[in-house]
């Protein structure tokens, strides 16, 4: 643990130094594009940040195989390499896309290609536990379909939910920390060597969102930009592919009591994994909610819109903070959840556990629907924005100093003559007081 614990901090320590200069770097660069209509930031925010998170995934592998507990996964494994030259693929053409704004089919078509130059080097689904007849080997070319659109539907996935401040550095900050968990559980819990490398992509996958996160915390002052988030969209599919596809199912066999015993015994987190729909349900949900209602109004699946899950939590009367953290305990909830239970699937407790937590995230997001108004006797006892909300509903007279919609003619002379019309306040002209005076 103290290697993985050493690897995490030089990936956070490295990528956050990194963001810093990488900022100013993007703004001398122009990568700082202008407001779009879907957008929810009101400044020109610059993006490159992906350049940083590369570099501390750099870092991460870097150091990892100088340490004894570790090299033995570059030793034994080609998916580090695979892993590294996938992301450099992908960050490329994001940070294109940072600067240049390519085109949507030109970046599927490389995200392909980065997964298929992952599959060549060995990182690919070989089985899958199916329930109920246990493991089913895949042949080569569905394991490489396989392999290669899981890393497609993840990279879009996260780059998908990627619209306000921290969600999709947040979002998959937990679930590869439950992804941790679960690949070190197999890993030294059950001496399965095949989950080695999936741990140490999940915890540099943290390193690189923890480290970035300060800086992208709303108000951002950098966006990961499609650079950072197909690099970490990438980063997960790739973790989960290795300990899905890659893990020996005789070894399962050893502790679990029999191959259709150790398939039942994984499938709570085994199969969703491999689509994946637990450890990232909500960019997953967001991804093919997107597709659904844009083909349903006759756009392209690809075109931008502001109909994402984080877009209608700000439309129902969540603050931007508190959209980031209900998405937040939407996805600890699902991944955290599934992992318990995956460890202790006979306990009920568990299951109780997350009905009851499922109903406070209920409450939450319907909690703009639930503010409170204060009763007229009642509102000299409450803050001001309560009785605000009382006097509009009930038709009362506006504030001294809040505008009325009389016309009202100005002293200021138009082009040709005219005079300028503006609403008229309630607060006296302090020049013609002075001149009273």
């Amino acid at each position: 643990m103290r290697d993985y614990l050493l690897t995490l901090c030089v990936t956070v320590a490295v990528t956050y130094l990194l963001t810093g200069p990488v900022r100013k770097f993007a703004i001398a660069a122009g990568a700082t594009p202008e407001i779009r209509a879907r957008d929810v930031h009101r400044e020109p925010t610059p993006r490159l940040g992906g350049i940083a998170m590369f570099g501390g995934l750099c870092a991460g592998l870097l150091v990892a195989d100088h340490l004894q507990n570790l090299n033995g996964v570059f030793e034994l494994s080609n998916e580090p390499r695979a892993l590294l030259s996938g992301a450099a693929l992908i960050w490329l053409i994001g940070v294109l896309d940072d600067k240049f704004e390519i085109d949507a089919l030109i970046k599927l078509g490389a995200q392909m290609i980065a997964a298929a130059v992952m599959v060549m080097q060995g990182l690919t689904i070989l089985w899958l536990p199916i329930p109920g007849f246990g493991t089913v080997s895949l042949t080569q070319w569905q394991g490489n379909l396989l392999t290669v659109a899981l890393v497609v539907v993840t990279i879009n996935a996260v780059n998908f939910v990627d619209g306000l401040d921290g969600l999709a550095a947040g979002l998959v900050c937990i679930a590869s920390a439950a992804f941790f968990l679960y690949a070190y559980r197999l890993w030294f819990g059950y001496s399965i060597e095949e989950a080695a490398p999936a741990t140490l992509f999940a915890a540099i996958l943290m390193g690189m969102c923890v480290g970035f996160l300060p800086h992208n915390m709303h108000p951002a002052r950098i966006f990961m930009g499609d650079s950072g988030s197909m690099l970490i969209g990438l980063v997960l599919a790739a973790a989960a592919i290795s300990i899905t596809g890659q893990v020996d199912p005789d070894a399962m066999e050893l502790w679990a009591g029999g191959e259709r015993n150790a398939t039942h015994a994984m499938l709570p987190v085994f199969i969703p994994l491999v689509l994946p729909l637990t450890i990232i349900a909500i960019p997953a949900a967001d991804l093919v909610l997107a597709i659904v209602r844009r083909t349903w109004n006759g756009q392209s699946p690809f075109a931008a819109d502001r109909g994402h899950l984080h877009h209608r939590l700000l439309e129902i009367g969540h603050s931007h903070s508190r959209a980031v953290l209900i998405m937040y305990f939407w996805a600890a909830l699902i991944a955290f959840g599934a992992l318990a239970y995956s460890v202790h699937s006979a306990s009920t407790w568990i299951v109780l556990m997350i009905m009851g937590l499922s109903a406070v995230g209920l409450v939450l997001l319907l909690l703009p629907r639930f503010s409170p108004r204060a009763p007229r006797w009642a509102q000299a006892l409450v803050p001001p924005r309560y009785r605000h909300s009382t006097r509009q509903l009930e038709g009362d007279a506006p504030e001294f100093g809040e505008l009325e919609a009389e016309p009202v003619t100005v002293g200021v002379s138009g082009v040709n003559g005219a005079t300028a019309v503006g609403p008229r306040s309630r607060f006296p002209d302090r020049r013609k007081v002075d001149s009273a005076r």
